[in-house]
């Protein structure tokens, strides 16, 4: 196809990266631990990690896990939020040769029980404050290994000690647990100090992630990440950030958790590949402890969604950093709003880049160059070795200017669903391209511009919510004849759940509604408006319409 979008490209910025150049994930991580042995590569809390404490981490984790007996290509899952934890337990799975499942540390039992038994994950790495979420489902999972890491295991003695009981005892973030048979992180530290990581030889083909997306059924897929996926988009966004490893130690900013892939690939790997430091932001909505955080960091490069954006221009204390370190703002997970990209420029003298890209493509496709000075309203141009078509209904290439699907094809696309042979051909065309559910329009320039979604998807800061997930947990309540589920505008998260529900019980009230999914749902994907209504609009068939649904809020 013709690459339009490579005339707009900015000088010295590939058409084409080179992935070959490292083997898999593994090979790249254990160049940057010996290069890079003597640098920092994580800072948590004041505590720093590196690089070669890193390698000499993991490899015990990895050998401890390897002595378990788990077959090459094992899913071991890592439900943690950002701690120095979190990476050792990502270099473990990794250099052992299995598969990492990233869960979020906030899912109820119903959505990590489904998540443990659609991988088959046999381990799962968490931290205490999420165990008891663990010990609800884990005897109705495959998973035979539970290690259980507390805050402050790799704090040092004294103060780790003190972390501890303050988050136990003080703030009480530890809701009781049992797990018989389950093991300390310290403790497999401890044993797999006696082992010996045996090495793994693992290719471009290999599964590195199976990172879980909603579906439109309903059900959370996992898209399958391979080796060569993760490796050709951190080269590929190094090659359109224009960053050399080398000089002076960039700072990366880990504030969007490492369980989201946006997080992963821009935070953790690029941080990885170049050398970097990357500062690792347990809790980013305590804005004034982030903006703390921020301070005490001559940062680089900081990526976040438009909520996190907004969050720290209205905090007073922000405006007050020093940010002439500030290289690359990168914008993603949402729309990034004019009003927020033009008053972050105007604080911080740095630009929002702002770029796209899903889970299914491990994530990023397309960016907009780092020298704008403007904000542009689009998501750019596709990347390096990526490829962007506007399809119509059948799947057909549109000519430039249409309106049509987005579709993206590149290294970076994923191999298709775990599992999910029907669902993802459905997602893919016949020569490669990855059906992204976006409706945009391409320019001239081989800039693209979204203009609707296709998909009944709602964005809340970033996360994905699938109506039909949400509807189908209201549904189950006794009160509940009938639901309907759609994303409304919200200044802070962008979008925010409404549901409209005819009842089956006419004493049922919202509280009532929103007190059942509070048992049910994680905190992004709760309703934060219920309207009730006599009957919903639907076709002669009987669907519900959410579109007409959609039209009259938007009218309104």
């Amino acid at each position: 196809m013709d690459k339009i979008w490579l005339k707009s490209y900015p000088e010295g910025v590939p058409a084409e990266i080179d992935n070959t150049q490292y083997r898999s994930v593994t090979h790249l991580l254990e160049e940057s631990f010996r290069k890079y042995a003597d640098r920092n590569a994580f800072v948590c809390m004041d505590k720093f990690l590196t690089y070669g404490e890193l390698d000499q981490l993991s490899a015990k984790m990895g050998a401890w896990l390897q002595g378990r007996g788990l077959q090459a290509g094992a899913r071991v899952a890592i439900m943690m939020p950002n701690v120095l934890q979190y990476p050792v337990a990502m270099a473990a799975v990794l250099r052992a040769g299995y598969t990492v499942v990233n869960v979020n540390p906030l899912y109820t039992p119903r959505e990590l029980q489904h998540q443990l038994v659609d991988s088959g994950a046999e381990a799962i790495i968490v931290l205490e404050n999420f165990a008891t979420t663990v010990q609800q489902v884990v005897a109705q999972t495959p998973v035979k290994h539970v290690i259980v890491a507390t805050m402050g295991d790799l704090l040092g003695g004294l103060k780790g000690a003190i972390v501890n009981f303050v988050v136990r005892k003080v703030k009480k973030m530890v809701p009781a647990y049992s797990l018989p048979g389950a093991i300390s992180f310290k403790k497999v530290l401890a044993e797999g100090a006696g082992m010996t990581l045996q090495p793994v030889k693992l290719g471009h083909d290999d599964i590195a992630f199976l990172q879980y997306t909603g579906g439109t059924t309903g059900v959370s897929k996992g898209a399958i990440l391979l080796h060569r996926n993760v490796i050709s988009n951190v080269l590929q966004n190094e090659a359109w950030l224009q960053m050399k490893s080398g000089g002076e130690q960039m700072v990366f900013v880990s504030a969007l958790p490492l369980y989201h892939i946006y997080s992963l690939t821009i935070s953790a790997f690029m941080s990885l590949r170049t050398g970097g430091l990357s500062l690792l932001i347990p809790n980013p909505r305590d804005i004034p402890g982030f903006v703390k955080e921020l301070s005490k960091y001559k940062v680089t490069v900081l990526p976040a969604v438009n909520t996190l954006y907004n969050a720290l221009l209205n905090n007073p204390d922000f405006s007050r950093l020093d940010f002439s370190s500030y290289k690359l703002c990168n914008g993603g997970g949402m729309a990034v709003q004019k009003s927020v990209a033009e008053r972050w420029l105007k604080v911080t003298g740095t630009p929002i880049i702002e770029g796209y890209g899903l889970s299914e493509t491990s994530p990023v496709a397309t960016a907009n160059r780092i020298d704008i000075k403007e904000f542009t309203g689009t998501i750019g141009l596709p990347i390096p070795s990526t490829e962007v078509a506007i399809l119509d209904d059948d799947g057909n290439k549109l000519p430039l200017g249409s309106t049509g699907e987005i579709a993206i094809r590149g290294p970076q696309v994923m191999a298709g669903y775990w599992n999910r042979p029907e669902d993802t051909a459905k997602s893919m065309t016949s020569d490669g391209f990855f059906k992204t559910g976006d409706v945009g329009v391409m320019d001239e320039n081989g800039f693209t511009k979204i203009v609707d979604r296709k998909k009944d998807m709602i964005i809340v800061s970033g996360f994905n919510v699938y109506p039909n997930e949400v509807e189908g947990v209201v549904a189950a309540h006794p009160g509940v004849l009938e639901v309907a589920c759609i994303g409304v505008p919200d200044k802070n998260s962008g979008e925010a759940v409404k549901l409209f529900i005819v009842r089956k019980d006419p004493n049922l009230t919202a509280e009532q509604v929103l007190d059942f999914c509070k048992h049910e749902l994680t905190a992004y994907k709760k309703p934060k408006y219920i309207e009730f209504r006599d009957e919903l609009p639907k076709t002669n068939v009987g669907k519900i319409l959410r579109r007409q649904l959609r039209d009259e809020k938007a009218a309104a």
